[in-house]
């Protein structure tokens, strides 16, 4: 894919804390449909390039060009506007609001007389995207008759009367990418998504990835699981000291003699 046709294009971005270089001269393009894995030794600048393209920082230097369009610095409510969403790697719940109240947050547009839509038309859209990221499977069925996506909106959800508190660890990274869904993005970014997963918890979750991709979404996946990441993303690219060391197929990254020394010191699992 030409970078005309990228939908978003990372172009010579470099990032310095004090004397620390996180980002140096990095540039490559996402293509739009695709799951690009983004891999590095920790401290390789991934979780700051990902502050860089969401608005949390303000590079040094380079642009980040998201649909042809320069966001460079854009605050990071401009950005989700745009269609960019991040889940984080240590999920950031409000603890003391329900599961669907969380999802509903994100469901209104940014603006300071922003009303999000009709009542009971918010609390279907919540209700859906639940039961779409598999938050109301948490449940028993008989918890989860509210959940029925028949009614006007105000069935008894157990999304609706429980807080975060009460998901385990996969519910969580659940309740997160809930949280990105809502925001209709067009580019999701995941950080650590199969972090603290058992196995059959990473097969779940790289599920609901391969669904959302072929919903129409593009993602970005950071994550220190080999196994689940190489299995699930189209295209790899390694970071290391801030810079590209590496990019490709997961095959071709697997057996690239750089990245075996620089960043796993021997050959990546892949069965």
């Amino acid at each position: 894919m030409s970078a005309m046709n990228a939908l978003l294009q990372v172009q010579r971005l470099s990032k310095a804390f004090g004397g620390l270089q996180a980002v140096s001269d990095l540039s490559f393009d996402v293509h739009e449909g695709e799951i690009l894995g983004l891999i590095g030794p920790n401290g390789a600048g991934k979780t700051t390039l990902f502050n860089l393209i969401t608005g949390v920082h303000k590079p040094d230097r380079g642009r980040v060009i998201f649909q042809g369009q320069d966001i460079t610095g854009w605050p990071t409510y401009k950005i989700v506007n745009a269609g960019i969403a991040r889940a984080f790697q240590i999920p950031r719940p409000f603890r003391h609001k329900t599961i669907a109240a969380n999802v509903e947050i994100s469901l209104i547009p940014n603006g300071l007389f922003a009303r999000g839509g009709s009542r009971r038309a918010r609390a279907r859209r919540v209700r859906e995207i639940c039961r779409r990221v598999g938050l109301c499977a948490l449940w028993p069925e008989g918890a989860r008759r509210g959940c029925d996506l028949s009614g006007d909106g105000d069935g008894d959800c157990p999304c609706r009367r429980e807080l975060p508190d009460v998901l385990p660890q996969a519910g969580l990274r659940k309740l997160e990418i809930a949280k990105a869904v809502a925001t209709d993005p067009k580019l999701l970014l995941l950080d650590e998504p199969f972090a603290g997963l058992a196995p059959a918890e990473v097969e779940e979750l790289s599920a609901l990835i391969r669904e959302l991709r072929e919903e129409g979404r593009t993602l970005v996946v950071v994550d220190h699981n080999m196994r689940g990441l190489m299995r699930l993303v189209d295209r790899v690219i390694v970071i290391h000291f801030g810079q590209k060391l590496a990019e490709g197929t997961p095959d071709e990254v697997a057996r690239d003699p750089a990245v075996q020394e620089a960043y796993l010191a021997g050959t990546i699992e892949e069965e």
